[in-house]
């Protein structure tokens, strides 16, 4: 952990992830001694490098993919993972099904089996089974778990990516919360912003331009929101001789989304909102005004041609918008 004070507040920075997490913390009301914030702080990054060990597809060891080894039997499993695959059950059935963690072999099948280097530029992988291989359809996924004894059966082996990181910033939120109620946790462009900023004002959070890092589509200030954004901008390859991402649409079990490149989200809570993006994202340009207006979910969208879209929840939120 790495933690200076910055202009009158804590900044504490991490790397777990596949990504570099931010904590700020205003101290304009802390409750107790600065032992007991410093004890949070270290509690909250230490949050994401716990959902990580736990949750990682990338390690054959993890217990999730030791689960995932033979998902059609019973797994005592740890806390964490527990809580993360019941929480990942509620998201699919509060979703009828659009949000599915059952994505892992689609994800192999084009050749994600690994943790690319997608910072170092073009990524090329083979298709397992073939450039155009055929995915069947499921069934609704229907999980069982046995609280008492923290047993679940999956029926199928999932991957936790489109959920995870939500969840981490969450119970990171939770820790703080403890000894602050003014703090900023980001992950990656997932974040949760409680209180209010060290100029005791809502705090700004730009949206990245998904074509260039150094641009924003817009600024939003918030107080006790979380804001969340599905983009494809890092998790794009080519596998065989297509053109593919890591956002699955389990409908046809192939990338999804259409020409949308981002979609962020602001809501209650991180885990909810990563997931609403991830939903929004894959109802493709034509439906994602209809399906953000039919569940009340702001959210601002870009694709390929750099038009952006904005659901009336959204502007609310907005300080700045590019024309």
């Amino acid at each position: 952990m790495l933690a200076e004070r910055v202009e009158g507040e804590i900044v504490a920075t991490t790397r777990a992830m596949a990504t570099d997490v931010t904590l700020r913390v205003a101290p304009l009301v802390v409750s107790g001694e600065r032992g007991a914030t410093d004890a949070a702080i270290r509690s909250a990054l230490e949050v994401f490098h716990e959902v990580e060990e736990v949750c990682t597809r990338f390690n054959p060891s993890s217990p999730l993919m030791r689960v995932n080894a033979s998902p059609t039997r019973w797994h005592r499993v740890p806390p964490l993972l527990f809580r993360a695959l019941e929480e990942a059950s509620r998201a699919n059935q509060r979703t009828d099904g659009r949000f599915d963690p059952r994505v892992l072999a689609d994800l192999v099948a084009l050749g994600y089996d690994r943790t690319l280097a997608f910072s170092t530029g073009a990524v090329t992988t083979t298709p397992r089974g073939g450039r155009h291989a055929s995915r069947p359809s499921r069934q609704p996924w229907q999980p069982r778990f046995r609280g008492a004894t923290l047993e679940v059966l999956l029926g199928d082996a999932v991957d936790l990516g489109g959920i995870g990181k939500g969840l981490a910033v969450r119970w990171a939120s939770e820790r703080l919360a403890t000894v602050t109620p003014n703090y900023l946790v980001e992950a990656g462009g997932d974040c949760y912003c409680a209180g209010v900023a060290p100029d005791a004002n809502g705090w700004r959070v730009g949206i990245e331009d998904p074509t260039d890092a150094r641009d924003s589509l817009a600024v939003l200030a918030l107080t006790n929101r979380a804001v969340t954004t599905s983009s494809i901008r890092l998790r794009q390859w080519r596998s065989g001789g297509d053109a593919v991402h890591h956002l699955i649409d389990p409908r046809t079990r192939r990338p999804g989304g259409g020409t949308l490149v981002a979609v962020t989200v602001v809501g209650k809570d991180p885990a909810a909102a990563e997931v609403d993006s991830k939903t929004l994202f894959l109802a493709g340009e034509q439906q994602i005004a209809h399906a953000a207006r039919r569940h009340g979910i702001a959210a601002l969208w870009v694709d390929v041609h750099g038009t952006i879209g904005i659901s009336d929840n959204m502007k609310g939120y907005v300080l700045w918008q590019r024309p």
